[in-house]
């Protein structure tokens, strides 16, 4: 039931991008096509996973037991940087028309603190390998149902007639914020979960 929380928290309640406001360059740079928003959700849900397992155990059996905890940061940005290359030169291999759409955003995942919030938020909740991959998982398909949602928002405006004044810009930051009123709506679900369950 823990797991199931942790899941439904990290994509509703806690989203990374609405709530969190993390990972708001892709979000606003990646989201003009539905297509180019699956690629980047995909490619930064398995960067977000794998970075998490390795700077999770990087944490636990380097960094923790010789009291290294003060350089986190500079080794996860280090761990997250070699794993962006790895899916940036098996993006170029597999699919080239995905790369090229992606174009400078995908080297933007190295300096993503949304990858980078997911891999220091596990360690200070505290949690063990299962739920940390868990929620990075969870985190991960937050932040793409989010920019998915967010590039069908922005394909629809392209067809509105939007007055002058809104135009550009202007009127993509009100349609994010107006999303991200939207997944306010699931704030207390899963303190009503936890009560529910007797999780309390």
């Amino acid at each position: 039931m823990e797991y199931l929380l942790i899941f439904i928290s990290a994509i509703f309640v806690n989203n990374i991008v609405l709530a969190q406001f993390l990972g708001i360059c892709p979000f606003l740079g990646v989201s003009k096509k539905i297509d180019t928003s699956l690629g980047m959700s995909a490619a930064v849900a398995f960067v977000m996973v794998l970075a998490t397992i390795v700077t999770w155990l990087v944490q636990t059996y380097v960094l923790t037991p010789y009291g290294l905890d003060y350089l986190q940061t500079i080794v996860f940005i280090l761990v997250i940087a070699s794993l962006v290359q790895m899916v940036e030169i098996v993006l170029k291999k597999v699919s080239p028309p995905l790369y090229q759409a992606l174009g400078i955003f995908l080297p933007l995942i190295t300096t993503n603190c949304a990858v980078l919030g997911v891999a220091i938020l596990v360690i200070q909740k505290d949690y063990n390998l299962a739920q940390s991959v868990m929620y990075a998982f969870s985190t991960a398909l937050g932040f793409g149902l989010a920019l998915t949602v967010f590039a069908g928002m922005r394909e629809q405006l392209e067809l509105s007639d939007v007055p002058r004044g809104m135009r550009g810009m202007a009127i993509v930051l009100v349609s994010a914020g107006l999303l991200s009123l939207a997944f306010m709506g699931f704030s207390g679900v899963d303190g009503g979960l936890r009560t529910l369950f007797g999780l309390d």
